[in-house]
């Protein structure tokens, strides 16, 4: 269905070719994953595949890739829209309509469908994808994790033969990405679709994949092969894999019930941890809301939260998508006001206060970092950060140069990756030297190696002193960063406590390892453990 010959992509100005010697075939009919580091070039070659490179993004591109006998050479985007369907990490870029429905005709009304067609599939979609109660909702009033959904609903209408999917469960929590891993199951068993995916959260859809296609760094050709055989070289991999290599399993499971399989003789080898020792002292909250009650236009999104941030503790917000864990970040940063209750964040009330007595107090670092970014270079944003926050100069530029050495000032914001955007805006909120520290969706978008350097950034940020709170759907970060954890449904507060109670008593925010060894949380745990063995 779709064949690689010989090609390769070069951009101007960069460093190295983004992809070389790709010379592969994907069956017909078969889940692909890719698997690499950032920077490896899976956006790339994903966007080969649907024509967006070179014919949108520049570059060039030497060798041929064929889609269903078309090469992508010669067909531009629009030209191979009946035949690939493509999700980009941004959900909202692709949207053109304001409504869920027409959204998820629009791409059908360009193909000339008829009327009765374009009804049933739209139907079908809607009850496919969980968005039955939604198909009247305006776009900008959905979540991040809704958007995803419509984004990749939009495409499946058309019924493509290929599939191409970067990150597509990213912002989703746990039970929204089963269903649409499901359906992307179902596409593949049933109907024979073509499926070519990137995903950097591989704990979610290894298990799924028929093939892995690993590209193991900038320039190096990919391999294709067993997705077992493929994890055991691979740079990045899943807990469940990293688990599988340390008790020196073979071959190595990629699912969970696999692993519990194999895991008993290790289960029984293993000591009960040790209770862990009470979180950081809390003193008193440097940041609380009260009986909080916050309607985003008509939809109550917030209902009666009670919640108290301290100093030194890294707190955990999870929920389903539109639970309201955004609503409540950005209530606590003023962009909201209260129906009723409280809130008071280092002694202000956010929403009654100046943005310049707020920047000194909390900070955010919204889903999409590029929100806070504007300038057209590293450098001047950093220098604008000092002037917001009458801060020393130099101050904003010393503090990414400690979170990540070796970014260009030079580099204009929008060509960083994901993980060194996030870096960037998370620089410009402490510029100010916040006391709470507010991230949504952090790790949307890193592979694990940029996730491990988060998490020993924020780290060093609650020994400093700092209230972080993270809205979260990784269950993972939770488990390994967390010293608490709260669960928002519905706009209330159903669970709140240390995360090791919280997450083991939930099936669905409960990490793999957890799930495997319970009442283990994470494979460094594990690890210890096996250490200390006589």
């Amino acid at each position: 269905m779709i064949t690689f010959e010989q090609v390769g992509v070069e951009y101007a100005d960069a460093d190295g070719p983004a992809l070389r010697g790709v010379d592969l075939t994907i069956p017909e009919g078969e889940l692909c994953l890719l698997v690499g580091p950032s920077g490896a070039g899976k956006s790339t070659l994903l966007g080969t595949v649907s024509g967006l490179v070179p014919h949108f993004t520049g570059g060039v591109l030497t060798g041929r890739v064929t889609v269903a006998g078309r090469d992508t050479r010669h067909h531009r985007p629009r030209e191979l829209a009946d035949v690939v369907g493509t999700v980009g990490q941004d959900p909202a870029g692709h949207f053109v309509t304001d409504t869920v429905e027409e959204e998820l005709a629009y791409g059908m009304e360009s193909l000339g469908l008829p009327p009765a067609v374009m009804r049933r599939r739209v139907e079908e979609t809607l009850d496919l994808l969980g968005l039955a109660d939604l198909r009247g909702r305006a776009l900008s009033a959905l979540s991040g994790g809704q958007r995803q959904r419509v984004a990749i609903g939009s495409v499946l209408t058309v019924h493509p033969k290929v599939l191409v999917l970067d990150e597509p469960t990213s912002a989703l929590d746990p039970g929204a990405a089963e269903e649409v891993l499901a359906v992307v199951q179902r596409l593949v068993h049933d109907l024979g679709t073509t499926v070519l995916l990137s995903e950097h959260r591989l704990e979610r859809v290894v298990q799924y994949a028929d093939q892995v296609l690993l590209l193991p760094g900038p320039g190096e050709p990919p391999v294709l092969g067993d997705p077992a055989e493929l994890m055991a070289r691979s740079p990045v991999r899943p807990p469940v894999v990293d688990l599988g290599r340390l008790a020196g399993w073979s071959p190595l499971p990629l699912t969970v019930r696999d692993a519990r399989r194999r895991a008993a003789t290790l289960r029984e080898r293993l000591p009960a941890p040790a209770v862990p020792a009470a979180g950081p002292p809390t003193g008193p909250a440097i940041a609380a809301a009260s009986r909080l009650v916050v309607s985003r236009g008509p939809v109550p999104a917030l209902r009666g939260v009670e919640l108290a941030l301290f100093p030194g503790q890294i707190t955990a917000l999870m929920g389903r998508n539109g639970a309201g864990k955004s609503t409540l970040l950005g209530s606590l940063v003023g962009l909201h006001a209260p129906d009723s209750g409280t809130v008071r964040v280092n002694g202000l009330v956010p929403h009654k206060s100046r943005p310049k007595d707020l920047i000194r107090s909390v900070g955010l670092v919204p889903q999409d970092p590029r929100d806070l970014l504007y300038a057209e270079t590293v450098a001047d944003e950093c220098t604008a950060a000092d002037q917001d926050a009458a801060a020393e100069p130099g101050t904003c530029r010393a503090l990414l140069a400690a979170l990540l050495p070796g970014i260009d000032d030079r580099c204009h914001p929008r060509d960083l990756s994901e993980g060194q955007r996030l870096t960037l805006a998370l620089a410009v909120v402490l510029a100010a030297r916040p006391p709470v520290i507010l991230l949504d969706e952090p790790t949307r978008g890193l592979d694990y190696a940029a996730k491990a350097r988060l998490v020993e950034i924020l780290r060093t940020l609650a020994a400093d002193g700092h209230a972080v709170l993270l809205a979260t759907h990784d269950v993972e970060l939770a488990a390994e960063l967390a010293h608490r954890t709260a669960v928002l449904a519905e706009g209330e507060i159903v669970a709140d406590g240390p995360t090791p109670e919280v997450v083991l008593a939930s099936p669905t925010f409960a990490p793999q390892t957890a799930k495997i060894l319970p009442p283990y949380l994470t494979v460094p745990e594990v690890a210890a453990a096996l250490r200390e063995l006589p």
